[in-house]
């Protein structure tokens, strides 16, 4: 039987009980999305895996085709990272990666500690109530990763409109993503052009200097992997640090955990992350490229497969007690950063701004809790991602 898909729109971080089902009685399931036609959807987390990181899932094969897809448009953009398979994927992804290791991670947490401090401070100044969204949920990412890519923070209403556009399905019509998303193109195309006049050493002056002297990328790949940087660079932290405190702030007894230092606040981002839905629906299609069995069934070469993150995030195969918050579990080999190739680059940089979000909220805080009723707080609606519009606080 085929199952109309996305369920229905998200309400809040509330995770449709629908994904359990079919992960338990149909894990490889035939489902009918807005646009493109039929595809199958992947809940447990082994087939997951799979779908993520076997090179017979292409995405490439998306490109230009009429797949099954929550939009009415037809992706064309052969020279985005995210619609690349290997090696074209993997040579973009050689540019950018040493500006994400782990150590030059770290090297930028010091940075981001006294950041959210002097964020902290002004939402303090401000008094209860504040909106978290306003005073750190957004500023904290945007300000990170503009420093790291070499984009003045205070352009942020032109690269933040373009960010709602690509993550936007009915929230934004069709002609107004376009708009912003040219816009944003354009806008780093910019950018591009004031490197050449002016050479800097952020890392959109390094992407410069690979194409005009190493020719490592062409002009279409160097604007759009700025781009794709700067949107995922921010937004989808922005939208975990206001969904995290809301998942703690209406769990009081939970919270306390995470004061005890800094190691407990890794664990319990690590849990946050498993346990939260992000994603609205599941992620971007793939093209089996030949027949693959996976647990649930087979895909036949030429289907589309998506994925639910989420509801791999919560096999009781791989997690005890997976439907619950344990903020100190030991082994969490969750995807919520996805697998394989496209791993999210970031994935450290957002774990760090998480940390130091979090921790630093339930230590300046102590009282820290929700100034409305959880009924009451605004999501956001028609978009890829969920998290709060706002989020206001009281102490």
């Amino acid at each position: 039987m085929t199952t109309t898909y996305p369920f229905a729109e998200p309400d809040g971080l509330t995770f449709d009980p629908r994904y359990a089902e079919l992960r338990r009685e149909e894990p490889l399931a035939r489902v009918a999305l807005p646009y493109g036609g039929e595809a199958w959807l992947a809940t447990r987390l082994d087939d997951v895996r799979t779908v993520l990181a076997d090179p017979r899932f292409s995405r490439a094969a998306t490109v230009g085709a009429d797949v099954p897809r929550v939009r009415p448009e037809i992706d064309h953009e052969s020279a985005s990272i995210l619609n690349m398979d290997a090696p074209e994927h993997t040579r973009l992804r050689k540019l950018v990666a040493r500006a994400f290791t782990v150590r030059r991670v770290e090297d930028l947490r010091p940075r981001a500690a006294a950041l959210t401090a002097e964020l902290l401070d002004g939402m303090r100044a401000e008094g209860p109530p504040a909106d978290l969204v306003a005073h750190l949920s957004v500023p904290l990412p945007v300000t990170i990763i503009c420093e790291l890519l070499g984009v003045p923070v205070q352009d942020r209403d032109i690269f933040r409109a373009g960010a709602d556009a690509a993550l936007s399905t009915t929230a934004m019509t069709a002609q107004e993503r376009g708009a912003a998303r040219d816009a944003l193109i354009t806008y780093m195309a910019g950018l591009v052009a004031q490197r050449r006049e002016e050479p800097t050493d952020d890392l959109l002056g390094a992407l410069v200097t690979a194409r005009d002297e190493g020719d490592a990328l062409s002009e279409r790949e160097l604007v759009g992997l700025g781009v794709g940087i700067l949107v995922a660079g921010h937004e989808t932290t922005m939208n975990m640090i206001g969904n995290m405190m809301f998942a703690l702030l209406t769990r009081p007894d939970r919270g306390a955990a995470l004061r005890e230092g800094p190691e407990a606040v890794a664990r319990g981002v690590e849990e946050l992350l498993r346990f939260l839905p992000l994603g609205a629906s599941a992620g971007f299609p793939r093209i089996a490229i030949e027949d693959v069995e996976l647990s649930g069934g087979l895909v036949a070469a030429g289907e589309a497969v998506v994925v639910s993150v989420a509801a791999a995030n919560r096999d009781p195969e791989v997690f005890e007690g997976p439907d619950q918050l344990i903020l100190d579990r030991a082994e969490n080999r969750h995807v919520a950063f996805g697998h394989g190739l496209h791993h999210c680059l970031g994935a450290q940089l957002a774990r760090m701004e998480l940390q130091e979000a979090v921790g630093s909220l339930l230590t300046a805080f102590p009282d820290l809790r929700l100034a409305v009723d959880p009924a009451d707080v605004p999501w956001r609606t028609g978009a890829l991602v969920r998290g709060p519009k706002e989020l206001s606080l009281s102490w």
